[in-house]
């Protein structure tokens, strides 16, 4: 089975991101072929510092790494490294109806959320998406709730070229995500976490003093219990999530562990959210350690992680190449 997904070069890797879509490709790359890359032609988008941008690309790819990708075991690369993604996307403009296109809930929330600056990217970026997945004839694509309507777009292009010039792509599977992994902001719980707001937002890669800070500074609720009750108590409900994925225990367990009848009280009372709070902390600071030494230790080795993404490079273009070499051949350029 062949897999592949991306991400965009848009700041340090939340706690969200890693829990919703890298934790679970870990997984995958252990049960099948997978293509991991960087998509920093998706990210154009929105307005980049071209001075600061190159050296984003990079962090992503050594937080990738560092989180877990093992390049032994998938391939890792830069979309814009791969000519063929831009080739396609093209190509496969010629044949996607613009109503489509109009008509997905991410380019009306971006249109809307970036008024002054709409270009035709926002419009165009399903097609690019569909190119990135068409290119590698990949059977399953992770995906969020979010993501769904992209890749069926993606199915409805890859059915009409197959049917107008012939079997040429793989017809792709969601592949969907495991549910519950929805992080929200530490500061308002009712909105997702988001790396614009860095303030209320746990990175995986911050160093202890700043987890513990954050941590304990996160918005709580009414009352006293520790209860997973996302509608009446957000906050704890959040942070409960955090700390029953990042420890792998279920949320009835921790609610056990922090009531009086758990054992982990003190004095036979209920845990305060205090007390909750500095076990996140003591939990999160340990289980993050790792990753944090790996990042330290790949900045250092940047040639390295070069040598990683050329040689993704390589595989992945040449996947690529043949897969355009034969829609050229069916659509009469060559």
């Amino acid at each position: 089975m062949r897999i592949l997904s991306g991400i965009q070069p848009t700041g340090s890797m939340h706690i969200g991101s890693y829990l919703g879509a890298v934790s679970q490709w870990k997984k995958l790359q252990e049960t099948g072929e997978c293509f991991f890359f960087v998509a920093d032609l998706h990210a154009l988008t929105v307005p980049q510092d071209p001075k600061s941008f190159s050296a984003q690309v990079m962090q992503t790819a050594i937080e990738l790494i560092a989180a877990g990708l093992n390049p032994e075991k998938c391939v890792i690369f830069i979309q814009s490294e791969v000519k063929e993604h831009t080739e396609l996307c093209w190509l496969l403009n010629t044949i996607t109806p613009l109503g489509e296109l109009e008509r997905m809930t991410q380019y009306k929330d971006k249109s809307g959320q970036f008024k002054d600056s709409i270009n035709a990217g926002l419009l165009n970026y399903p097609i690019l998406q569909a190119a990135d997945i068409l290119l590698y004839q990949v059977d399953s694509v992770p995906v969020g709730e979010d993501q769904k309507q992209h890749l069926e777009l993606t199915k409805n292009l890859a059915r009409k070229f197959n049917q107008k010039y012939g079997k040429t792509f793989n017809v792709p599977e969601p592949l969907m995500l495991e549910t519950g992994a929805k992080i929200m902001s530490l500061q308002n719980p009712k909105k997702k976490m988001s790396k614009s707001q860095p303030e209320t937002c746990l990175f995986l890669f911050d160093e202890p003093d700043v987890i513990k800070k954050k941590i304990m500074s996160a918005v709580t609720d009414t009352g006293k219990a520790i209860k997973y009750d996302p509608e009446k108590k957000p906050g704890i409900a959040n942070l409960l999530t955090i700390y029953s994925l990042i420890g792998q225990k279920s949320i009835k367990e921790l609610e056990k562990k922090f009531s009086a009848r758990g054992g982990s009280a003190l004095d036979g009372k209920d845990a305060s959210y205090a007390q909750f709070k500095m076990a996140l902390v003591k939990l999160l600071v340990e289980k993050l350690e790792p990753f944090r030494l790996k990042k330290k230790e790949l900045l250092a080795r940047e040639v390295y992680v070069k040598e990683i993404l050329e040689r993704g490079r390589k595989r992945a273009q040449i996947i690529a190449a043949g897969t355009m070499q034969d829609v050229r051949k069916k659509m009469g350029l060559n």
